[in-house]
């Protein structure tokens, strides 16, 4: 069990933070962003699955939602027991945070008129 201390609770706290807001842009990427290979995935998973139910994977926050969070979940418990699975879940799911949260700050940065 881990144990969630107040010289360990900032830690917790930002880990919790980066799975959150990671889950969040990766789950947009592959739902709703034109970003061209999620594009061409809706696509191609559409055509796999048109007429059933699977097709809503992909194209539902909430569906496709919890299984980005499951594997972010699973990456994280696999980083308790190897060290580069650690590294490469923060370098992931930070990019991801980070990515996501750095245009929500520009643009509310206020740009000059024109």
């Amino acid at each position: 069990m881990i144990e969630v201390t107040w010289d360990t609770l900032p830690l917790t706290l930002l880990t919790l933070l980066t799975a959150i807001v990671g889950v969040a842009r990766l789950t947009r990427v592959l739902v709703y962003d034109d970003f061209p290979p999620a594009a061409w995935w809706r696509r191609v998973w559409a055509s796999w699955t048109d007429g059933t139910y699977w097709l809503m994977l992909f194209t539902c926050w909430w569906c496709l939602a919890f299984w980005v969070a499951l594997a972010c979940i699973g990456w994280w418990i696999a980083g308790l027991f190897v060290l580069w699975a650690a590294w490469s879940w923060w370098i992931f799911w930070g990019a991801l945070a980070i990515g996501y949260l750095a245009p929500m700050l520009i643009v509310r940065d206020g740009s000059p008129e024109d």
